[in-house]
């Protein structure tokens, strides 16, 4: 018997888009199909930078791994949410600085597991295992992820671009689970769509916000500081610039890599990240 549209995995039915397909497809990967693409077209009328979330996010999730991998002692690593792999993946970037760092990848798309076990195959310190990331008690109770990380000592937890896609108000107690369960000396990786409260860069937020919300892929929030801050209570918050205190910062400004020559767009100031320790 066929099935019907809502009894199939998002990942396997080319008529439903997928989140991580349409991340992917903004990060110049080929794995996404029509359904996808419209969504992107969509997106990019109405906001032809849009693009410039996608590469934000995925630089601050780069240099975050780098200066974790670099400059702690931490080498394990729990990644929600991964996405397809692209050319340069957390275990990549971690292994680079200790090539016995155990990374453990969490994901409920089908494609995005597949592409990963088949990417995986041949690292003994990298695992892909399928759960629901908004059900942290699913992810914390995971075969997989209790057989290859140990909690008695620190992790990285990262939750990047992850939470924009939960719909509700408990996206701050998904948060609060995780890092509840995480060992004294852990880390957090985050980011998060982010409302900046000004009218010009609000109204950016506010146009690829109601794509998302209100087209097929129904979930794509935008939130405000205090939002986004909530969901980081019990962390110690890393300085993410030489200039700035503790705290939030737009992704292309968390520790670049260099001085800007370019102004950011405004749709690259509307996506934050954060890096901070479970004390």
């Amino acid at each position: 018997m066929a099935s019907s549209p809502s009894q199939v995995p998002v990942g396997v039915d080319p008529s439903r888009p997928s989140i991580a397909r349409i991340y992917d497809g903004f990060l110049g990967g080929k794995d996404h199909y029509e359904v996808d693409r419209m969504v992107m077209r969509k997106i990019n009328e109405a906001v032809p930078e849009a693009v410039d979330i996608a590469r934000g996010n995925r630089g601050f999730l780069n240099r975050a791994c780098r200066f974790l991998a670099g400059q702690t002692t931490v080498a394990q690593y729990l990644d929600c949410g991964s996405g397809l792999p692209t050319a340069e993946n957390t275990h990549q970037i971690v292994q680079r600085a200790n090539p016995e760092a155990m990374v453990v990848y969490v994901d409920n798309d089908p494609v995005v597991l597949a592409h990963g076990r088949a990417l995986l195959e041949e690292n003994d310190f990298v695992h892909m295992t399928e759960a629901d990331i908004f059900e942290p008690s699913e992810v914390l109770g995971n075969e997989v992820v209790r057989r290859h990380l140990d909690f008695s000592e620190p992790l990285v937890l990262l939750h990047v671009g992850t939470l924009h896609h939960y719909e509700g108000d408990g996206a701050a107690d998904i948060m609060r689970a995780y890092i509840d369960a995480l060992p004294s000396g852990s880390y957090v990786v985050f980011s998060h769509f982010f409302d900046p409260e000004v009218p010009e860069l609000t109204e950016v937020a506010k146009r690829i916000e109601n794509i998302l919300v209100n087209g097929p892929m129904g979930a794509g929030r935008f939130r405000t500081h205090a939002e986004i801050m909530a969901m980081l209570d019990g962390l110690e918050l890393i300085k993410p610039n030489a200039l700035s205190e503790p705290g939030l910062a737009v992704c292309d400004e968390w520790w670049p890599d260099g001085p800007r020559l370019a102004p950011l767009s405004l749709a690259a100031r509307c996506i934050v990240g954060a890096v901070g320790r479970k004390p």
